[in-house]
């Protein structure tokens, strides 16, 4: 999941099911690099196979990201709060690099939010907003459409909620 491009190929996969070449065309990527990224989401459970379809003798298949599933699966047992492994700090990492990629792409407007703090909050307050965010997430993401759909806009929605350490500086 550490991978920018695999971060886009999900969202790419979250509005529509697609084929490794149509992926590859509209990520403007080789159709081998793509097939490379897809098998390692495959392989990694963030992605299905939908479909398959004959194309030119051959078969292609089709591949889906559920993101429903994603906020379905139960969350993991922690029961304390500790450090991050290398791999969070790399799954942020490569949203980081993510969101450097689309705020090129941003259109200034009257509806563009931006949200950066780090703040000490009340428990209950936490766990309301963070309800509230996951409720929005999963709105978005179960409106999402292929990309270029008439009517349909592009938007970004980067969001990193996680309670910090109190000690850490």
């Amino acid at each position: 999941m550490a991978h920018p491009l695999r971060l886009r190929i999900l969202s790419l996969l979250t509005g529509t099911d697609m084929t490794a070449a149509e992926v590859a065309r509209e990520l403007d990527l080789t159709h081998a690099n793509a097939s490379y990224h897809l098998r390692h989401l495959l392989a990694a459970g963030e992605i299905e196979v939908v479909g398959e379809e004959k194309i030119r003798g051959g078969v292609a298949k089709r591949y889906r990201h559920r993101a429903d599933a994603d906020f379905d699966k139960p969350k993991p047992k922690v029961t304390t709060e500790t450090a991050p492994t290398a791999d969070h700090l790399l799954v942020y990492e490569a949203v980081a690099t993510e969101l450097r990629r689309r705020s090129r792409a941003l259109l200034r407007g009257p509806n563009t939010h931006l949200t950066d703090a780090e703040l000490w909050v009340d428990p209950a307050v936490w766990a309301e907003v963070e309800e509230q965010i996951t409720q929005a997430s999963r709105a978005l993401h179960r409106a999402a459409v292929a990309p270029r759909t008439p009517g349909a806009i592009r938007v970004n929605a980067t969001i990193a909620l996680f309670r910090m350490d109190p000690e850490a500086k």
